[in-house]
């Protein structure tokens, strides 16, 4: 550690009024953001928020640190190329599911893909809050919206699911009222060298109120959450008497008692692909719990690494290294007069 002072959550709280509607789930992610961020830098000025359009895409007006609010969807190539150019800068990108998923969503999965050096929180409320209500790419089918006055017909997107199908080394799920646990996960998504991915269930109290007090309600989330731990079996319940079975590669809820133990119950592994890709299936909508935690964590060469490596070797052969002049007028030319 440096001799400066060390940072506070009130450093990295900026003077813009915040514009969101009161009792929004923004407001504690902020909060938990800005009470992490002490722990985990010691220099706001190598931190970066860049977000494209949407509620959560206010974000970097309130982090007192460099930011870019962007335009629609675009978010992913912005936050790429900041850090193309300064490798050395954390960078932070923010967006929603409508922004993320719908407009944004080729340049999401090929950020997923690329394993760029950045961190990205997808505030999932699953509806177009900015724009007024209308359904969104993560909407539950029959949503009953202003732009789906019977029903949405759509199959929504299960973001988890899609950033793993990106070949993403990174993915995790939380809650906005699940405090500690998102401030975890934001500690854990900041250590990890590669494109962190967070899905954030994110409370819309104007348009899509409770869509997930089931995981958030006291008397309902033990029995509906599955808190993910490195190595430790996968049980769940107000009793923790329930568990995951795998009846050879199909997951099952059994009880844990009389037909099978806890030596029965799937053991969470974040270097498994296969289980990363089985818990992004579990939706608690379903017959499964809602798995919050670590999906998948593998880490690869980052994208920057690589480049950065091909530029240093392209520089030891002076035949390949010409300048600005050369380049331009390399290979087959045509004069027009």
């Amino acid at each position: 550690m440096s001799d400066k002072p060390l940072l506070k959550k009130a450093d990295f709280q900026s003077d813009q009024a915040i514009r969101w509607c009161p009792g929004c789930g923004d407001y504690a992610i902020l909060a938990q953001t800005q009470k992490t961020f002490p722990e985990i830098t010691e220099k706001k000025e190598d931190t970066v928020f860049i977000s494209g359009i949407g509620c959560s895409s206010r974000f970097p007006y309130y982090m007192n640190t460099f930011g870019f609010h962007t335009i629609h969807g675009r978010a992913p190539t912005i936050a790429s190329g900041l850090k193309m150019a300064n490798p050395e800068l954390s960078v932070w990108l923010v967006t929603g599911d409508g922004d993320g998923f719908s407009i944004g969503g080729n340049h999401m999965i090929h950020l997923l893909r690329r394993n760029v050096d950045i961190n990205v929180m997808l505030f999932n409320n699953r509806i177009y809050g900015l724009t007024k209500g209308q359904y969104s790419p993560t909407s539950e089918q029959g949503k009953v919206t202003y732009s789906t006055p019977m029903g949405s017909i759509d199959y929504p997107f299960k973001p988890t699911k899609l950033a793993l199908g990106a070949e993403a080394s990174f993915v995790a799920k939380t809650i906005d009222k699940e405090l500690k646990h998102l401030q975890a996960m934001i500690k854990r998504a900041n250590s990890h060298k590669g494109t962190s991915f967070i899905e954030i269930y994110q409370n819309c109290n104007i348009f899509n109120d409770g869509a997930f007090s089931h995981l958030t309600d006291r008397d309902t989330k033990e029995e509906q959450l599955l808190r993910l731990e490195d190595g430790e079996p996968m049980i769940f319940g107000a009793e923790k008497n329930k568990g995951i079975y795998l009846d050879g590669t199909s997951p099952k809820v059994v009880q844990i008692g009389k037909d099978y133990s806890i030596d029965d119950i799937v053991v969470h592994n974040e270097k498994d692909r296969f289980i990363g890709d089985m818990l992004a299936n579990f939706t608690s909508s379903e017959e499964f719990p809602e798995p919050v935690g670590v999906l998948y964590c593998k880490e690869r060469p980052s994208y920057d690494e690589l480049m950065e490596a091909q530029m240093k070797e392209a520089q030891k052969d002076s035949k390949k290294a010409k300048g600005l002049h050369e380049l331009l007028n390399a290979g087959d030319t045509w004069e027009v007069k």
